[in-house]
């Protein structure tokens, strides 16, 4: 019988002790920082060249909301439309909607910016046990119109373009999430 040697049996104990990849990757992303998004492709929509039926689909999912401007974005081969506009109010909002494939339109989201001392305790005392936790500078309430949760986009300071933290809120609980939101 061949005897180990000390080298293979340090070896051994090593491995033994490592953290196995899903285990680290769940510790990096425990941090709460999504990394960066998806490349995606914009374009702006003039009245005219909105796809039949979107108009009648804003109105239906914000009543009175008038339509300030539009975009269009292609990104993980789904085509989104991003409508901005006012509610009767005067309230900024946002509407975005799917595209499918066979161009039935979907209202996904309805979005607006609100202050982060507005955001519910539970979802901020999420966001503060994180790692790396920070205030954000812009919050994005994107209730869900399928569903029912609520999804926070959390932008940090000095970083505009996308948001560092996602937070799902639904039924009183708050999850800090480890991937983009899809919509």
């Amino acid at each position: 019988m061949r005897r180990a040697t000390p080298a293979l049996i340090l070896l051994a104990a090593l491995a033994a002790c490592s953290p196995d990849a899903d285990t680290a990757n769940s510790v990096v992303a425990d941090n709460g920082i999504l990394a960066a998004g998806p490349e995606t492709a914009i374009s702006n929509v003039g009245e005219a060249d909105l796809p039949a039926g979107l108009a009648e689909l804003v109105e239906a999912t914000v009543p009175g909301m008038t339509i300030a401007e539009a975009e269009r974005k292609e990104r993980e081969g789904r085509i989104y439309y991003d409508v901005e506009g006012t509610r009767p109010d005067g309230s900024e909002v946002e509407i975005d909607v799917l595209a499918g494939a066979d161009g039935k339109l979907t209202a996904v989201e309805v979005q607006r910016d609100i202050d982060w001392a507005n955001v519910p305790a539970q979802v901020r005392a999420a966001v503060a046990a994180k790692r790396d936790a920070f205030t954000p500078e812009r919050v994005i309430e994107s209730r869900q119109v399928e569903g029912g949760e609520t999804i926070f986009e959390l932008f940090a300071p000095g970083k505009p373009k996308e948001p560092a933290m996602e937070v799902r809120w639904q039924n009183g609980k708050a999850e800090v999430l480890g991937e983009r939101w899809a919509h």
